[in-house]
This record gives C-alpha cells, sequence and structure tokens, in this order.
C-alpha cells in the first residue's frame, strides 16, 4: 500500500463516519420530534380527560368517559408505538445506508 493509497483510506472513512453520522442525527432529531409531539397530544388530552371526568352527574356517566379514554389512549399508544418502531427502522437502513458502499468496494477487492 502506497502513502497514496492510505490517504485516500483514510479520507474514505471520514466520508463513512460523516455520511452515518449525519443520517443518525436526522433520524436522532425525527424520532425525538415525534415523541415530544406525542407527549404533548397526551398530556392535553389527559387534561381533557380529567375536565370531563370532574364534570359527569353519576358514577355510570364517570364510568363510560373513563372507558372512552382508556380506549382512546390505548388506540393512541399503539399507533405512536407503530409510527415510532418505523422510524426506528428507517433510523437503521439510513444508518447502514454509507457501509452498504464500503462493503461492496471491500468485496470487490478480494
Amino acid at each position: 500500500m502506497t502513502t497514496e493509497d492510505i490517504s485516500k483510506l483514510g479520507k474514505d472513512s471520514m466520508e463513512l463516519a460523516m455520511n452515518s453520522f449525519g443520517a443518525w442525527s436526522k433520524s436522532a432529531q425525527a424520532i425525538a420530534a415525534e415523541v415530544a409531539d406525542y407527549s404533548k397530544k397526551s398530556v392535553e388530552g389527559s387534561a381533557a380527560h380529567w375536565e370531563k371526568l370532574i364534570g359527569t352527574k353519576s358514577v355510570e356517566k364517570a364510568l363510560e368517559v373513563q372507558s372512552e379514554y382508556l380506549k382512546s389512549s390505548y388506540e393512541g399508544f399503539v399507533a405512536e408505538a407503530t409510527k415510532l418502531g418505523e422510524l426506528y427502522l428507517d433510523f437503521a437502513k439510513e444508518s447502514y445506508k454509507p457501509f452498504e458502499s464500503a462493503y461492496a468496494k471491500v468485496s470487490t477487492m478480494k
């Protein structure tokens, strides 16, 4: 290996690391924004639920309001978990892309 080859390898490695970091950063921001948005919606929904629950006139109505809230909260959580799962999957795919090309280069050198 010549010094030129070593220099190119170092440059390629740095480029690979920066591309991977860029993908990681973009995905991490998307995940953080999604979690913050869900948290805000969850707190707002909880506050609205408590207002509605406090305004009930009977135990039966209170149970009905509570059941509706629990059902909608569960459905919201499942939807959010699915969305976050997709974001994490995209994160893994995007983070791996820069290494795919590096692996292809190494494989052809053999």
